[in-house]
Parts: structure tokens; C-alpha cells; sequence
């Protein structure tokens, strides 16, 4: 089945203003760095409380992880239950839910204040298991819901749902909508409360971290009383506190045409490997359609080319929903942290003017919510019972979570010796257009992408952020770092952090 270009749902008939590059010294109250949902609604509920608010994204508004979504407003995180209460406690366990619905009630009462016209449906959310290993592994997930007072637990799925199920869990009063229709609305308000907004304004380092003050790429600078890194990877990471404990990968979506009969009504996401995502949703024209998502991999570290992940998807929607057309293809990047809950509040011990929000966990949107209302309360002195559980300064490592440690940094010590060994994959002049690979430049390791008109893009695929060689990645034209998950475009423009700096280009 023929693939389109990529290209999202979400960013569709975008209807969100420009804004300016910032480049005059500024002050300001609250800072914001990163234009995403997590920036955006915590920027919206700041300046919904009379603060002074700037917010400055690095390329444009919602066109990073934000706008290429499943968009399931959600607090069924895969099998998560069963983890925390093993990791942490069934107390622990309990506020994780409470806090994730409480952030699916903060979408409800937000559209329905501001008259918010976004697809926004309440769904049931299910996992469901196709294999006997899967099974046990739900059953436990089962019982954790039944543990700390879950509204759900074991369900049969929907009749039409066309998956054998061995056995399937659901959580009830959960939703999914439409991320940037309900995010335009709240970009006015923070405008229309006294907000100021700068796009194309990349935060490069703080200068001051006591009184927090930032340099942008652009060379100006804004001082603050509180800055908050919503930025997705916190690009201040200097000393690899966040990067050393988190993992990167990047996972898919397709969205299809599909027979009405068999687009399911709830949403549902599997317990097996490879991981599937299923829901529905309403196309530009208003027609429902279905999108699939899951072939998650690590950054950089496909086992094949990156087009095939979009073809698994398809040959998965064609067997089991006989899809007959994809209209769309995008994917997004993530980022876990061991224990598998976000870091939301203070970045470091110490330092109450400088908080963080990373590590969504493939589940940004409900994150994204909770961010907004959890930092809003620490800037405005407000006590929050959810402080602890997310707290990025806690240390707790257990068990797996410590083997995972160590995996990853192991994973990265390999790659910054073993990528300066591969030998170039192709010469020059045997690239086709629209090919990337690496090649040897003049006896030198270089990156290079044939463009469609025959031009040749050479960059040094060196990540500037620690040394780390990057990959080329077919389906979306990019350099991508396999060591802390940024990624470069084939002209070296960095598109993911925790770089700050462009790959170098190739001078010939």
C-alpha cells in the first residue's frame, strides 16, 4: 500500500498566529522554555493568575512532539499499575491515577470555559493481550486496578473490535481529541492576559541560575524570577543529570481509511510487542478514519530502515481492519525515565527558581495538563499532594530500573567508540536522489543527502552534543543521535535536543 509524504493530523488546517524571534533583552516573571503542551497550558494557567508570563519556543508552536501525537488523553499508560505498585506502593500507584485524571478533568472544564471546539470525545480505554506471556503479564495489571480502587478492570472488548483478545482491561471515562485545535484557544488567552510569545528562539545556555537569566541563539537575553524547562529534553542538562536517566525512542503512526464496522470505538493499546496503538479519529472532511501507532525503537538504533516501521503499521491495519487508503504519516520522539514517571518540579536540590517537566513517557497529553497545574501551584505557593511522586530530584532505584541504568549507559559508552568505527556506507557518487547515507569525503567520514533535485547536503554527522555518531533516518530525512536522542535535519538544523548547536556543514 502506497505511503504519503509525512505529514500529521494534528497539523492540518493550522490555525495559530506567527510570532517574532525575540531579540531585545527582556525581563519577565515566569519564563517558559518550549512551546508545547506543556508549556503552552502551564503558560495559560500562569497568566490566567495575573503573572507575567514570556514563552519562547525554539522553531514554532506545536510543531514538535505536541503536534505528532496519538493524542489519547488517557491515564491507562500501558501496564504502568502493576510496575509502580512494585517500584513504589499501591499509595504511590494511587495518586499516579488520581493525578492523570485530574489532568483528563482539566481538558473537560478547560473546553467547556473557553467553548473549546476540539473532537474532544469521552472513550474507555482498553489493553488488550493476544498471547499467553501477555496474559499473565495484564492479569497482574488487572489486579492492580482491583489494589487501589481503579474504575475498571477486566472487560471483553467490543464486539466488532477485530483482534482475538485472550484478555483485555479497561479503564473507563478516558478521551481523545484533537491536541492543536484545543491548544489554539489557550495561545490567545495567554496573549489576551498580558503573555508574550516568541518563536524561532532557541534558549542556548542560563547565565545566571541564582536569579535565572538565559542567552538565546539569536544573542539577546531574558532574566526572570522563575524559568521553567518544558522544552522536552531540558537543554541545560550540562552535567547529564536527566540524560543518563532517561530513555529515547521514537515510535509510529499511520492514519487510514477504513470500514466504518471495524474502527473501534474505544481506544486500545496492546500488551504484546510489538506495542499497537488503536483509535479513531475525524479526518478535515469530517469523515472518521482510524489511526494506528506503536514499532518503537530507540533513537538512532532502527534494526532496519525507518520506512518499514510505517509499513509494519500498514501491513497490521490491512490484516486485521482492511484499511484501503493512508492518508496520513508522522512519528514522534519520547522519553522515559527509569521508574517510568515524569519529572515535574524543581530541576535540581536547591535551586526553587528553576523547574522542569520531562520524560512524558509516550503520554504527553495528560503530562502535559498535570505540568500546567503542578508548577502553577509551586510558582503561586500553593501546596499540591502530587509533589512527591513526580519530583525530579528522587533518587529511588530498584531492580530493574537500576539494570536499566546501567543498559543505557552502557548502550551510550559503546556508541561513542563503535560510531567512530563504522565505515561509510556508500560513496558519493552512488547516492540516488532523495538517498542519505554516510560516505568519504575527501578520505574523511562524512553525512550526506542527495536531495530530489540531485543537490548534495554534506554535513560532519558528529552530534554536537557529546561526540556521539548519528544515523541517517530514511523516513524522515534526518541525522539522529543514538547516545541522548537529538536529532539533526540533512542541512545539519537541529530539530531535537539535548543539542543546542547545528551539525557542522561540509566544506569541500
Amino acid at each position: 500500500m502506497d505511503l504519503p509524504d509525512q505529514h500529521s493530523l494534528w497539523q492540518q488546517n493550522r490555525d495559530i498566529n506567527s510570532y517574532a524571534a525575540h531579540q531585545q533583552d527582556s525581563q519577565t516573571d515566569v519564563l517558559i522554555i518550549g512551546g508545547g503542551i506543556a508549556g503552552i497550558i502551564t503558560a495559560y494557567q500562569l497568566s490566567k493568575a495575573d503573572r507575567k508570563v514570556t514563552l519562547i519556543e525554539a522553531h514554532r508552536l506545536l510543531e514538535g512532539v505536541t503536534g505528532y501525537t496519538t493524542a489519547k488523553v488517557t491515564a491507562q499508560h500501558g501496564m504502568i499499575y502493576s510496575k509502580l505498585m512494585k517500584t513504589f506502593n499501591a499509595e504511590t500507584a494511587r495518586l499516579y491515577y488520581d493525578a492523570n485524571m485530574e489532568a483528563i478533568n482539566f481538558f473537560r472544564e478547560t473546553i467547556e470555559e473557553l467553548n473549546i471546539d476540539c473532537d474532544f470525545e469521552d472513550k474507555d480505554a482498553y489493553i488488550y493481550a493476544d498471547s499467553t506471556q501477555s496474559k499473565k503479564l495484564l492479569e497482574k495489571e488487572i489486579d492492580a486496578y482491583k489494589a487501589i480502587n481503579i474504575d475498571g478492570g477486566m472487560a471483553e472488548v467490543e464486539a466488532s473490535f477485530p483482534i482475538k483478545a485472550e484478555l483485555a482491561a479497561v479503564m473507563r471515562n478516558q478521551a481523545q481529541f484533537h491536541p492543536v485545535k484545543f491548544l489554539a484557544p489557550l495561545i490567545n488567552e495567554i496573549e489576551k492576559n498580558g503573555g508574550k510569545i516568541y518563536e524561532n528562539t532557541r534558549a542556548m545556555e542560563f547565565i545566571d541560575h541564582k536569579n535565572p537569566a538565559i542567552r538565546t541563539e539569536n544573542g539577546s537575553t531574558i532574566s526572570a524570577n522563575y524559568a521553567i524547562v518544558t522544552s522536552h529534553f531540558p537543554f541545560n542538562d550540562m552535567d547529564g543529570t536527566y540524560f543518563a536517566r532517561m530513555d529515547f525512542s521514537r515510535s509510529y503512526v499511520i492514519g487510514a481509511k477504513a470500514p466504518d464496522s471495524v474502527i473501534p470505538d474505544g481506544m486500545y493499546i496492546s500488551a504484546d510487542q510489538p506495542k499497537r496503538s488503536i483509535r479513531s479519529a475525524v479526518d478535515t472532511n469530517g469523515e472518521r478514519i482510524l489511526l494506528l501507532g506503536g514499532d518503537s525503537h530507540r533513537v538512532g538504533m532502527s534494526k532496519t530502515k525507518t520506512m518499514e516501521h510505517y509499513e509494519n503499521l500498514a501491513e497490521f491495519g490491512d490484516k486485521f481492519f482492511d484499511i484501503t487508503e493512508i492518508l496520513y504519516r508522522w512519528s514522534s520522539q519520547d522519553m522515559t525515565t527509569l521508574d517510568t514517571v515524569p519529572y515535574i518540579g524543581q530541576m535540581v536540590t536547591g535551586n526553587e527558581k528553576i523547574l522542569v517537566a520531562t520524560g512524558f513517557h509516550k503520554w504527553g497529553m495528560t503530562a502535559g495538563a498535570l505540568t500546567g497545574m503542578m508548577l502553577t501551584d509551586q510558582i503561586l505557593g500553593r501546596e499540591n499532594r502530587y509533589a512527591s511522586v513526580f519530583d525530579p530530584t528522587r533518587s529511588k532505584l530498584k531492580g530493574s530500573d537500576a539494570a536499566s541504568f546501567l543498559k543505557d549507559n552502557a548502550t551510550v559508552a559503546k556508541e561513542l567508540v563503535s560510531g567512530k568505527l563504522e565505515r561509510p556506507e556508500k560513496r558519493l557518487d552512488e547516492l540516488e536522489n532523495d538517498e542519505g547515507a554516510t560516505v568519504k569525503i575527501d578520505g574523511k567520514r562524512a553525512g550526506a543527502y542527495k536531495d530530489k533535485n540531485g543537490q548534495i547536503h554534506a554535513v560532519d554527522p558528529t552530534c554536537t552534543h557529546m561526540g556521539c555518531e548519528t544515523h541517517w533516518n530514511d523516513a524522515e530525512r534526518s541525522w539522529d543521535c543514538p547516545c541522548h536522542g537529538s536529532r539533526f535535519s540533512y542541512t545539519g538544523k537541529v530539530i531535537h535536543g539535548p543539542a543546542t548547536k547545528p551539525l557542522k556543514k561540509w566544506n569541500n
